[in-house]
């Protein structure tokens, strides 16, 4: 999967080179191999977002080490620098999860999508670094248009939000 995801990622980029955007592929190669260095496993998705607040960009990639364990990365796709590291678990009931979520999935549903109203198409449950729990919302709105939004599972405070460009690799279903 991981030599799939790399050579999908290589034949987009290059398509892109035409459009003005080959930047993307350095950068992309940067975060993956600044992935690997930290923790080993397969790619198994790699997204490309834009931070709606910020005017920025990174690559979101999700590996699974070899304990089965998935991590997602946030990359900056200007530096090819990680900025953020979360260990991802199945379920809100997760004990991991559950020691710190005060804000019920239904609740932060409800916060995320008045952000951005549409369609929840995945949720994901999320261990920051520093151990906070948080719930990744992925909301399609009326237009097709794909957005995360992030809200913490202790206060409910929307954490992130970014609009999702494309994505590679593995789309589970929604739960």
């Amino acid at each position: 999967m991981q030599r799939y995801l790399a050579a999908v990622a290589f034949v987009l980029l290059s398509n892109q080179a035409h459009s003005g955007q080959s930047h993307q592929q350095g950068s992309l190669e940067n975060c993956l191999t600044a992935v690997t260095e930290i923790r080993a496993g397969d790619f198994i998705k790699v997204e490309y977002l834009s931070f709606t607040d910020e005017g920025k960009s990174a690559f979101e990639i999700e590996i699974r080490d070899t304990d089965g364990r998935n991590w997602e990365f946030e990359c900056d796709a200007g530096s090819g620098n990680i900025i953020e590291i979360e260990q991802e678990v199945d379920t809100a009931d997760d004990p991991l999860f559950k020691r710190r979520m005060k804000v019920s999935e239904a609740e932060a549903r409800d916060i995320a999508l008045s952000l951005y109203p549409g369609t929840i198409k995945e949720v994901e449950y999320e261990i920051e670094a520093n151990g906070q729990a948080s719930y990744e919302f992925d909301i399609q709105d009326k237009y097709g248009i794909e957005f995360k939004v992030e809200v913490d599972a202790s206060s409910g405070d929307i954490v992130e939000f970014q609009m999702e460009k494309w994505q590679i690799g593995e789309q589970p279903a929604a739960r």
